[in-house]
């Protein structure tokens, strides 16, 4: 249902707060810092639709659009936060992050029930869904790693936080 959707989305944003300062601090300096905000790197880890779509374009697409983006974001970061757990050492950080892919797991379940129940196609699977998308391009120095597993959670604090409002508005238009 829309409404079971958005309360594991907002659990979900919830979590991300906890294991994102959680990595923060493994990261270290500068990235721990406050007003740390390096430059969104170029690579294929974060080549999703961004959740910093102009409103009004986002708004204006139809809901099964919406629901496809959702879908298409939430399965490259899936992707991208099971490398990140991979790549930590840190064994309780390494099992806070496989923990909040299986909530993530189900979060792309719901959606597609969703989209289901709705009578929206579902988009096709991302092609490699099971390959390493940090590890398939050329080795990166430690910083640029640390670079891109910053990016990949601010990105999907923003996709959680939008994809709330999203099923809060389709909740209340379906009503």
């Amino acid at each position: 249902s829309i409404e079971s959707t958005y309360e594991l989305t907002k659990y979900l944003e919830y979590q991300l707060k906890e294991i994102k300062d959680i990595y923060l601090t493994y990261l270290g300096p500068p990235f721990n810092e406050k007003d740390f905000s390096p430059p969104r790197p170029n690579t294929t880890a974060l080549s999703l639709p961004s959740a910093a779509t102009r409103l009004e374009l986002w708004h204006g697409l139809e809901n099964q659009a919406r629901l496809a983006q959702n879908q298409k974001a939430y399965s490259i970061l899936l992707a991208a936060v099971r490398e990140l757990a991979r790549s930590t050492l840190c064994p309780s950080l390494k099992t806070s992050l496989l923990h909040f892919c299986t909530g993530l797991d189900g979060l792309l379940g719901s959606i597609s029930a969703l989209m289901t129940s709705l009578g929206y196609t579902l988009p096709p699977p991302p092609t490699s869904p099971s390959s390493s998308l940090l590890s398939v391009r050329p080795q990166m120095n430690d910083f640029a790693r640390k670079v891109e597993g910053f990016w990949i959670l601010r990105e999907l604090q923003s996709w959680l936080w939008r994809s709330a409002k999203d099923f809060n508005r389709l909740k209340k238009r379906l009503r």
